[in-house]
């Protein structure tokens, strides 16, 4: 259900309108001067959150889904481009030279890694390492780049198969599968290049920002993903981190967990798809309905923080 209604914000004459959808409440805001909103504008704004509705709602029930990907890793396959990504990793791990790795990943026929990327676990170990591993291997270099977040993220700083990529291209137009960073996981981009369409998963799995590591002190630590043990590899990563973050008070009925699932809560099903998450997880008890707290996050650089993941009876 959708609701609308508009609330001045200061006297300075600044509106917002503030929408809710199901439990989740969103701001946006508008002019200033001039009176309140007028009817034609009242009416836009109600056609594009009933766009916003629709889409929500599919994408709840999309997200509301087991997390296990549409596509499995083939056994049989050999996967040179994720082996690369994995090599990556340790180069920024060991403090090792990677130049030929660099060249060789973004000189790669975009074709090639296509065909190599054809199912949503090997895209996501391929992506997730090599964010992880530049975000380590730039932020090593140049820490002062961390202290501007926006640009830092927002701007190239990889090239993959020809293409320059920022890190939010890669988070949230590929390993998201072409979300809108700013509209949590409800949105998505409408406008996707083909170089995106052809490389982003082709379903959102919420489990993915438990893997990701953009160098702050609050992100998960960083691991090697293989594209033929990822499912096994993302459930142990996100188990890990959410008994480190999560904290449950029964007697309250309340769950502090990270501010992830808060700015994420899209890629989990909203806030009873969260709740979901965190029973499926064994964070909270099955037959409960705590109110969520999202806690805050530190984003002090914090650089280095590698772990193994080992899958048992992994080939």
């Amino acid at each position: 259900m959708v609701n609308l209604f508009e609330q001045e914000l200061m006297p300075s004459g600044y509106y917002v309108i503030y929408v809710c959808i199901a439990e989740n409440r969103f701001l946006i805001p508008t002019r200033r001067g001039g009176g309140k909103i007028n009817e034609l504008m009242r009416k836009l704004i109600k056609i594009s959150l009933l766009f916003l509705s629709v889409n929500y709602t599919l994408s709840m029930c999309s997200s509301a889904k087991d997390s296990g990907n549409t596509l499995k890793a083939d056994m049989n396959k050999t996967y040179q481009y994720v082996e690369l990504s994995r090599d990556l990793v340790l180069a920024a791990k060991n403090n090792t030279p990677y130049a030929d790795i660099q060249k060789t990943l973004a000189e790669a026929p975009v074709a090639s890694l296509a065909a190599e990327l054809s199912n949503d676990e090997a895209k996501k170990a391929f992506w997730i390492n090599i964010y992880n591993a530049y975000v380590q291997l730039i932020l090593s270099e140049k820490p002062e780049l961390f202290e501007d977040r926006g640009a830092f993220f927002g701007e190239d700083r990889v090239t993959i198969a020809g293409q320059a990529l920022s890190f939010d291209d890669i988070e949230h137009g590929i390993i998201r599968g072409s979300k809108v960073k700013w509209l949590l996981g409800l949105i998505k981009d409408p406008f996707a290049s083909e170089y995106e369409k052809t490389f982003r998963v082709d379903k959102t799995d919420g489990r993915i920002h438990f893997a990701l590591n953009c160098g702050a002190a609050s992100c998960p630590e960083v691991a090697v993903y293989e594209a033929k043990v990822m499912d096994q590899q993302l459930e142990i990563a996100t188990r890990q981190y959410l008994q480190k973050t999560s904290t449950y008070q029964s007697e309250e009925e309340k769950v502090a967990v990270t501010s992830l699932f808060s700015w994420f809560r899209g890629d989990f099903g909203g806030k009873n798809g969260i709740r979901n998450f965190l029973k499926k997880h064994n964070i909270i008890p099955q037959d409960s309905k705590p109110e969520l707290e999202f806690k805050d996050y530190d984003w002090t650089l914090d650089l280095g923080n590698f772990k193994e993941i080992v899958v048992a009876d992994a080939e």
